[in-house]
């Protein structure tokens, strides 16, 4: 990115994640990500609601969530009625990509202070009756699952996206018990991280019913994160094939939440006073076969190093999506990395895996990192199905 405007993170903020039918449940896609967006806004004071001039925002499972869920969360959220929206679907990638595209635009001029993030209830996703439209004439109906329809079925081999991650396990050599492993160690990290609060200055706390009659609650952490069972999760049986090695525990579980972030140009920092968190210098976008999307981090992390102009040896520290523990771990391997320095406050194993809102979090996430572990250049890369990723790299100022 040299010669190119710079572009800041001036501030983070994400919901709790909530597990499926959980917490969170009861609160919408729109409302979560409203929240989120509210927050990041209002940790930044020298700026307005009404300061913010474009908002990109990932969702992929918008079906009954009314029209542009991007602007519904917006106008949520308290932003004026004229800023500009656009809802991003790039699957799991899509919060990091919106990212990006709020990058280019300051980039470019079009903007100087960008909301951009993603949002997520897997727990409100619809089922979905084809057949009600022309009529069905004769015999019995089925519902079919919105959510695993529309995020997490391969499009081309119809297939359930943990059969892809039963071929990056076969591909890459990738036992049962290795990912066992890794899963236990991410779910330790993410404890260990929560119990000393490290999250606390990422999470906007979220209040919800507390049942009738009852008080109100507000849901300030995580909740998979507590759920470890490391003795029964070396028991449990494979999923997707017989004999297989992906599990529902070593996978990310579903759930719901939101992330957002607040970008800003250099000129837009300097004229209020900001201090902002984190520098952006580079991204990259990759594709390779559908089926072996499991691995695409694998390619687009390196076009991000080198689109930010350093050298992967310059990497402090870096966020890998753990759509499945063998995601990370065959990335890992693929990309020669140092496991100790790969989500090392734990990954969306143990803190969840809200679809559209993965890639913001993960970038959130990464500047927690890198202000605890005192490190100064981080890379976030996320796996999407249909065979993509997205990657970006970011550098502390904190």
């Amino acid at each position: 990115m040299s010669g190119l405007p710079p572009v800041y993170i001036v501030s983070v903020a994400r919901t709790p994640v909530g597990s499926f039918l959980g917490s969170l449940s009861s609160l919408t896609a729109t409302q979560l990500g409203s929240t989120a967006i509210k927050a990041a806004v209002e940790r930044v004071p020298q700026i307005k609601p009404d300061d913010v001039e474009e908002v990109f925002f990932g969702n992929v499972l918008s079906a009954n969530l009314g029209q542009a869920p991007a602007r519904q969360c917006a106008i949520g959220a308290g932003l004026s009625n004229t800023v500009p929206c656009t809802g991003v679907n790039k699957v799991c990638a899509s919060g990091m990509k919106a990212i990006i595209l709020g990058a280019q635009t300051i980039i470019t001029g079009n903007a100087s202070i960008v909301v951009a993030g993603g949002t997520e209830s897997m727990s409100n996703a619809p089922h979905y009756l084809p057949v009600l439209r022309n009529g069905a004439k004769f015999g019995d109906q089925s519902l079919i699952d919105g959510m695993l329809k529309d995020g997490l079925t391969d499009a081309y081999k119809k297939e359930h996206m943990g059969l892809a991650a039963e071929l990056c396990s076969d591909d890459h050599s990738i036992s049962r018990e290795e990912q066992d492993a890794y899963a236990i160690a991410t779910y330790q990290r993410a404890q260990e991280a929560t119990a000393a609060g490290i999250f606390s200055k990422e999470i906007v706390p979220v209040e919800v019913s507390g049942g009738r009659g009852k008080p109100a609650v507000q849901i300030t952490t995580d909740e998979e994160v507590k759920n470890l069972n490391a003795e029964k999760m070396k028991t449990i049986k494979p999923v997707f094939k017989k004999d297989g090695t992906v599990t529902a525990a070593n996978a990310a579980p579903l759930n719901d939440g939101a992330t957002a972030v607040v970008l800003m140009s250099e000129a837009k920092v300097k004229e209020l006073g900001v201090t902002p968190i984190a520098k952006i210098l580079g991204w990259g976008d990759a594709a390779r076969e559908p089926e072996r999307f499991t691995t695409a981090p694998a390619l687009a992390i390196p076009k991000a190093i080198k689109h930010a102009g350093i050298t992967e040896k310059d990497v402090d520290f870096y966020e890998i999506n753990e759509a499945f523990s063998v995601v990370a771990l065959s990335n890992i391997k693929l990309l020669g990395l140092n496991p100790e320095t790969v989500n090392v406050f734990g990954g969306s194993v143990a803190i969840g895996h809200p679809l559209g809102g993965s890639g913001a979090r993960i970038v959130t996430t990464l500047t927690t990192v890198l202000r605890e572990k005192k490190g100064k250049i981080g890379c976030a890369g996320i796996c999407n199905g249909g065979g993509g990723a997205s990657a970006i790299v970011i550098e502390s100022l904190q």
